[in-house]
């Protein structure tokens, strides 16, 4: 018989089983949100860590244990998976709100030295606006996150938006699995 656990699965709310047996069903969620959610259930309908861990594919049931920990602080999105490591995320929301800000303005040829923006003109007119350590590569992963994405026509568009020459004149198509193809 297993050790009674230091930080026992606290009761699940029936909005909190739904949600989770939702991931656990679903093809579109990665497998690690799958997998972490199929042991939450586990766990809750009364198996023991490591037996949880097995019935999801896993191995380890010390990291079922800091996942239960988890779940009672944060509750479903617990099944994410936080930071995994590397440098710690240096810009905050505000940082990251002046970056889409400065790629929305329409860049003026006088002052920002060109017509259409390059992550090198927006790293020069961003530093000039406040972020003098930013980098491009930090402002692509920024507009990545953002959903844009650099086209041909030199513009910054949103992935999944085109416009496309009909008859009719032009229409804008909406890819609707766009988020999907990103992941």
């Amino acid at each position: 018989m297993p050790r009674r656990p230091k930080d026992p699965l606290r009761p699940l709310s029936d909005q909190e089983r739904r949600e989770l047996q939702q991931i656990s069903r679903s093809q579109a969620t990665p497998a690690s949100q799958v997998a972490r959610a199929k042991v939450l259930l586990a766990v809750a309908d009364g198996h023991a860590y490591t037996t949880a861990a097995r019935q999801a594919g896993r191995v380890s049931g010390d990291a079922v244990a800091g996942l239960v920990a988890r779940f009672n602080r944060e509750g479903v999105p617990a099944v994410v998976p936080a930071h995994g490591g590397g440098k710690p995320v240096q810009y905050a929301p505000e940082q990251r709100e002046q970056i889409l800000r400065e790629v929305r303005r329409t860049p003026e040829r006088e002052q920002d030295g060109t017509a259409s923006w390059s992550l090198a003109t927006l790293q020069q007119a961003l530093r000039h606006g406040g972020l003098p350590q930013v980098s491009t590569y930090t402002i692509w992963c920024v507009l990545h996150e953002a959903g844009l994405s650099w086209q041909h026509s030199r513009s910054w568009c949103h992935t999944g938006v085109v416009q496309r020459r009909r008859k009719s004149g032009v229409v804008t198509v909406v890819d609707p699995d766009a988020e999907a193809k990103k992941s």
